[in-house]
C-alpha cells in the first residue's frame, strides 16, 4: 500500500513516498481503509523532536497521523458493533509503536473508534477526534454544567473551536478569546461572545462579563505562561481545564482562590493502553451531538493530498490555519 513515512526526524522534507506492507488484522483491531486524516500540533512535535518527544515518537521508518476517516475493510476476532464496509473515526495510531493515518490501510484498535457522524463528509469528520475527545474530557472533567459561565481561551482553534461549541450544548454561557477580527468572526459564529485579547486586560473582561465575580470553568488551550491568565480569569473555587501544562509557574493566584486544575493528555489511553473504550465511547457521543446539530468541526479551506502532508505540516506551523487542516488520502 501508499504511505507516506519518515526514516529521520526534522523538518517537513523527512516525508518520503513509500510501498508498504498493507497490515493484517488480528483481534481486538480492525482494519480501516483511510480517507482522510487531520495534523495535529502534536504530530508536527513528534516529526520535528523525535526522540526528545519520547515515549511518543515512533520507532523509524515510521508513519505519523493520529486522526482518521474512513471504512472499514475488515474485522478482527473479539471485535462487536463493527462490520465491513461501516464508516468509522478515531485517533488511534501516529504515534510509539502505533503506526498512523498516512497510509491507505490502518490497522486500529477498535476501542478507540466510533461509527463516524451520519452529517459530516469523511474530511469534516477526521477533524474531530483528537480535539473532540480533548474538549469533551476537560469540560466534562470540569464539571461544566447548565448556567455556568465559561471562558475559552484560544476560541478559533482546533481544540477551543470544539470546547466552545460544546460547553455551549452543555448549557454553559460562553466567550471566548481570539486575536484579531476572523478569529472573533468565527468564535461569534459558533456561538460564543468573542474576546480580543490583544486589546482587553484580564481584569477588563473579568469585569465586562461577570461583574468582576469571574468564570466558573476555564478551558485554557493555549496553556504554560497563559495559565496565569486563566487563575486571574476563574471564579473562587472555580475550574481550570488545560492542554498544556509544561511550565514553571507561580501558583499563588490558585491557591488563594482555591481553584481545581485539570490537566488534560489525551494520548494516554493510546500510550500505554488504558481505558481506551473511554474514547470509543466519547466519539460516539460526539457523533450523537453532531447529528443533532450542536457540534460543526471547521475544516480550513486548503486541500492536501497524501504526497503533500509536508507542505500541510508546514501550513498548519504557519499559523494561517483557520479550524483543522485535513489531508485526503
Amino acid at each position: 500500500m501508499k504511505a507516506m513515512v519518515i526514516n529521520a526526524f526534522g523538518d517537513s522534507n523527512v516525508f518520503e513516498a513509500a510501498q508498504v506492507s498493507k497490515p493484517n488484522v488480528k483481534s481486538g483491531h480492525i482494519l480501516v481503509k483511510v480517507v482522510a486524516t487531520s495534523v495535529n500540533t502534536v504530530d508536527t512535535m513528534i516529526r520535528q523532536m523525535g526522540e526528545d518527544l519520547a515515549p511518543l515518537s515512533p520507532s523509524l521508518p515510521g508513519i505519523l497521523g493520529m486522526d482518521f476517516a474512513g471504512t472499514v475493510e475488515s474485522v478482527g476476532e473479539n471485535v462487536t458493533g463493527f462490520a465491513v464496509g461501516d464508516e468509522v473515526y478515531g485517533c488511534a495510531g501516529g504515534l510509539a509503536d502505533l503506526p498512523g493515518a498516512l497510509a491507505e490501510y490502518m490497522l486500529a484498535d477498535a476501542k478507540l473508534v466510533a461509527h463516524k457522524p451520519k452529517t459530516l463528509s469523511m474530511r469534516e469528520a477526521a477533524a474531530i477526534p483528537l480535539v473532540g475527545i480533548t474538549a469533551y474530557e476537560g469540560l466534562v472533567r470540569a464539571g461544566v454544567n447548565q448556567g455556568h459561565k465559561v471562558l475559552v481561551h484560544g476560541g478559533a482553534g482546533g481544540v477551543g473551536h470544539i470546547a466552545l461549541q460544546l460547553a455551549k450544548y452543555f448549557g454553559s454561557d460562553v466567550f471566548a478569546t481570539g486575536g484579531g477580527n476572523k478569529q472573533l468572526a468565527l468564535i461569534e459564529k459558533l456561538g460564543a461572545t468573542g474576546i480580543n485579547y490583544k486589546t482587553q486586560t484580564v481584569a477588563d473582561y473579568v469585569a465586562q462579563h461577570t461583574h468582576g465575580v469571574g468564570f466558573d470553568v476555564v478551558y485554557d488551550s493555549i496553556g504554560a505562561a497563559n495559565l496565569l491568565n486563566s487563575f486571574e480569569a476563574a471564579a473562587l473555587n472555580g475550574q481550570v481545564s488545560t492542554t498544556v501544562s509544561m511550565a514553571e509557574i507561580d501558583l499563588t493566584t490558585a491557591h488563594f482562590k482555591g481553584l481545581s486544575l485539570h490537566v488534560v493528555f489525551m494520548l494516554i489511553p493510546m500510550l500505554h493502553n488504558h481505558k481506551r473504550e473511554q474514547h470509543g465511547e466519547i466519539l460516539a457521543k460526539l457523533a450523537s451531538i453532531v447529528d443533532a446539530g450542536h457540534l460543526t468541526p471547521v475544516v480550513d479551506e486548503q486541500h492536501f493530498d497524501l504526497q503533500d502532508v509536508g507542505k500541510a505540516h508546514d501550513y498548519l506551523a504557519s499559523g494561517q490555519a483557520m479550524g483543522k487542516v485535513v489531508v485526503s488520502i
